[in-house]
Formats: structure tokens, C-alpha cells, sequence
């Protein structure tokens, strides 16, 4: 007998009911969340750097998916690759026999990765980040692994460890034994590494929170000094890595870097298929699988699985062959130096900064007297509302979708599809103008949501 299942029809009968469903059996915070805020849209088809919505109206999407759809929604390569993995009905996940999709994969993810040599295949960029801390800590016999201030690497237990983010690991402990030093400081670094049991230093090229950048020179001479102590160095490239910063990797914007481990993920998947990989040294790989009695001592139940290979496949193909990293390159300094121009003539708007298409725009305390009571207000209430006050009309007036860089900041992070062009720079900046005008004219729908976001606020405490 034919089991018969139609997706199309069960969406059509019951996809209404979308945030009643999560309310009730998921999350019940992200619904309550997202009507808060008037994010609630109903959005019925994605494509590129776009989706919709049932009326036909498009909404500008910089946030990608917090970086997944690095080729947008819908790749066209991407969705004929996994048709073609399906089609083909691969005797896939057999583990016992060696498939080529992991084999094909690896070989040409290290092609774009001098220096490295092995690749382990994961589900998710925590699990690329598990890999990382466990391989460092068994091939140096040590079991502490330092990372920076605000750092984020995941939230499972051991990525946990490792995040900068109290508000993430309140509740939790106990966690692993790690340490925080502040991004740049190397003496900070080389007290640690004295005491004898560091592993490794895992540190993001560039911090997701609040898009900080490590200081120039800082990643290579920290590298020198973990050499030097016989420990590691793992960069977390899951959401800086594959073009993101307008380089392959971010850590290639400084000369003379060489991770022992980097942890990708995100773009990789292509939007559709989890996906995360380890990239290694040689020696690390052969120390952790050092026997034949060893062979799964590090593995995962769908880890290089066929459709997730493909999607990666994919991925690296349309990099390579639509010059995507050039266009994150090109597109990001153009829209960065477009919203750099904007801080000396808003009074409210702080800095712009970051590298190709992973932006940080932060808000900072104004200087004329109205304005000023104003952000106080905001701010004795709960960090960061303003920068929620941003991003609310941006979507509510002008469909665009950006996302606050972290709780308790004051800085929204672009992070758009990296096919994004100058007809999107120009949208956004537009945008963004309005609002800043209406911010600045101390009136209006943007301070009276102000005052309701501060209502709510004061409730929660």
C-alpha cells in the first residue's frame, strides 16, 4: 500500500495557523516575541535576497538567516544539486563503505584553505566548534581552551563554555573549565598560557556581538605565543567564513595566519541542508584517529550525508564561478562607506564599521539636550532599546530585515545574502536615512514605540 502525503495541501489547510502552532508546542516566547515588535508577518515565498508576503509586497532581507543563505533563498545551482542527489538514490549512511560526496566536498573546501589538510563533517557550526575544542584538547593532552570576551560559538554545552555572553550561560553550569581573555590583549593571553594546561585559544576573526574586529597584527602574534606554549589556535570562521568579509576566510585579511583548526558552517549548507565541518592540520587528525580501534571515536549519525554534501558542492561551485566573494568584497565597501558618511550628520548614530558584507552600525549617547533625555530614558529602561527602535520601521515601513547585534546593544548587524548589489546598498541606505530623519525630528511613531518598548521593559523585571 502507497502511503500518500501532500505537503502542498497540508500547508494550504493549516499553514495559518503558524504562530498559534509554535505558541503551543514550541518556543512559546518566540511568537509572544515577535508579535511585541510587529514581526509577525506572514511571508509566503523566498527568493535571492528577497521574500514575500501574501499581498505580492517584497522585503529586503539583510540578515540572511543570522548568515545561512549566504547565496539567498532558492539558489538555483543549490536546488538542482540536491534534485540531483535524490534522484540519484545513493546508498547513503551505510558507515561502512566511502562514499566520493565527503571525499569531493573536503577536497575542494581545503582547496580555498592553505595549510590545512583533513576535514571532519558535522550538523551545525556547535558541532563544528564540539569537534574544534575536543581535537585540540586530545592532540595536546590539555584540557583548558581560552576564548574572547563576547565571544559566541554555539550554545551546545561545550561551545557553551566557550561564549562570551553571561546571558547565555546563566542556569547552565556547570561548564567546561575555559577561560576569557579580552579580544587583542596578548599579554592578557600570555599570562594564561604560562600556567601549562591551555590546548587552544578559539577566537572569531571577527565577533558576531557587536561586529568587533580583532586588532591588526593581534590573530598571527597570537599564534606565535600559542606555538611557542605548544597550544592551538581555532578559528571560528562559522559565520565569517565562505566570502562573508569579502576574503575566503577572515582570518586571511592578515598576513602570516595560520589556524591550526577552523570551524565552518552556515553558508556552506546553502540554506537547505545543516551542514558544519572542521578543518585541521594533519597531525591533529592522526593523533585523535591514532588506531584502527579509534576509527569512530569522533563522529556523527548524519554527518557527510549525501544531500548535505551536494549543498556544499554547490555552494563552493557558484562562489568560485559567480565571483561572490568579490561582489561581498565590492558591495560591502561600497555600503559601508556609504553609512560611514551618515555618523557626522546624525547625531545618535556612533560608528560604522566591519569588513565586506558583515556590517555593525552602533548608536551612541546624542549631544543636544532633547535627544538626550531621550536615550536616558531609553537606557535606564534596558540597553539597547534604541537600536530596537531601528530595526522595527525598518521593517514595519520600508520591509527591509536587520536584526539587533546582541542583547543589551546598541548596534545592528547587516549580514545579507552575499549576491546582494547596488540596488539593495541603495535601498537599505535610504531607508536607514528616513529613519535616522524621523529619530532625529524628536517626534512621531519612532519615540512612541520608544515609550511602549520602555513600558514593556520596566514589566520584565
Amino acid at each position: 500500500m502507497t502511503t500518500e502525503f501532500d505537503l502542498g495541501a497540508l500547508l494550504a489547510e493549516r499553514g495559518a495557523e503558524r504562530y498559534e502552532l509554535h505558541g503551543r508546542y514550541l518556543n512559546h516566547q518566540l511568537p509572544r516575541m515577535l508579535h511585541t515588535i510587529g514581526f509577525d508577518k506572514v511571508y509566503v515565498r523566498g527568493e535571492g535576497a528577497y521574500f514575500w508576503d501574501a499581498d505580492g509586497n517584497d522585503y529586503l532581507d539583510m540578515l540572511a538567516g543570522f548568515g545561512v543563505m549566504g547565496l539567498g533563498r532558492h539558489h538555483p545551482v543549490v536546488r538542482k544539486a540536491l534534485h540531483d542527489v535524490l534522484d540519484a538514490q545513493l546508498a547513503d549512511l551505510t558507515r561502512f563503505d566511502c562514499q566520493p560526496l565527503p571525499g569531493l566536498l573536503a577536497e575542494k573546501l581545503l582547496a580555498h584553505s592553505p595549510h590545512l589538510d583533513r576535514v571532519f563533517f558535522g550538523n551545525s557550526g556547535t558541532e563544528a566548534v564540539e569537534t574544534a575544542l575536543k581535537f585540540a584538547r586530545y592532540a595536546t593532552g590539555r584540557p583548558r581552551v581560552l576564548y574572547c570576551d563576547h565571544a559566541f560559538h554555539g550554545l551546545t554545552t561545550g561551545a557553551l563554555s566557550v561564549n562570551g555572553e553571561s546571558g547565555f550561560r546563566d542556569g547552565f553550569a556547570p561548564l567546561l573549565a575555559d577561560t576569557a581573555v579580552p579580544l587583542g590583549d596578548l599579554d592578557a593571553l600570555a599570562g594564561e598560557l604560562k600556567k601549562g594546561d591551555v590546548a587552544a585559544l578559539i577566537v572569531e576573526p571577527i565577533q558576531g556581538k557587536g561586529v568587533h574586529e580583532a586588532p591588526p597584527g593581534y590573530l598571527r602574534a597570537a599564534q606565535e605565543l600559542l606555538h611557542r606554549h605548544k597550544a592551538l589556535l581555532i578559528a571560528d570562521e562559522v559565520q565569517t567564513g565562505l566570502g562573508r568579509t569579502g576574503d575566503f576566510y577572515a582570518y586571511q585579511h592578515e598576513d602570516g595566519v595560520e589556524p591550526d583548526l577552523v570551524c565552518v558552517a552556515k553558508a556552506l549548507s546553502g540554506g537547505y541542508v545543516p551542514v558544519g565541518a572542521t578543518l585541521g592540520k594533519d597531525w591533529i587528525f592522526k593523533k585523535v584517529y591514532s588506531s584502527m580501534d579509534r576509527v569512530l571515536v569522533h563522529s556523527a549519525s548524519f554527518g557527510s550525508n549525501a544531500q548535505a554534501m551536494a549543498a556544499g558542492l554547490a555552494v563552493l561551485s557558484v562562489l568560485e564561478n559567480e565571483q561572490i566573494v568579490a561582489n561581498a568584497r565590492a558591495t560591502g565597501d561600497l555600503l559601508r562607506s556609504r553609512l560611514a558618511a551618515l555618523v557626522d550628520k546624525y547625531e545618535l548614530l556612533a560608528d560604522v564599521r566591519g569588513r565586506g558584507l558583515m556590517i555593525g552600525i552602533e548608536f551612541g549617547r546624542p549631544t543636544s539636550l532633547k535627544l538626550r533625555s531621550r536615550w536616558a530614558l531609553l537606557q535606564a529602561a534596558r540597553k539597547g532599546l534604541f537600536a530596537q527602535m531601528v530595526v522595527v520601521p525598518l521593517l514595519q515601513r520600508h520591509r527591509i530585515l536587520t536584526q539587533v547585534s546582541g542583547d543589551h546593544l546598541e548596534v545592528i548587524k547587516l549580514i545579507p545574502p552575499l549576491t546582494v548589489g547596488e540596488r539593495e546598498a541603495d535601498r537599505f541606505v535610504d531607508a536607514f536615512t528616513a529613519v535616522m530623519d524621523d529619530a532625529h525630528s524628536g517626534g512621531g511613531l519612532m519615540w512612541d514605540f520608544g515609550r511602549t518598548l520602555v513600558k514593556q521593559a520596566v514589566a520584565n523585571r
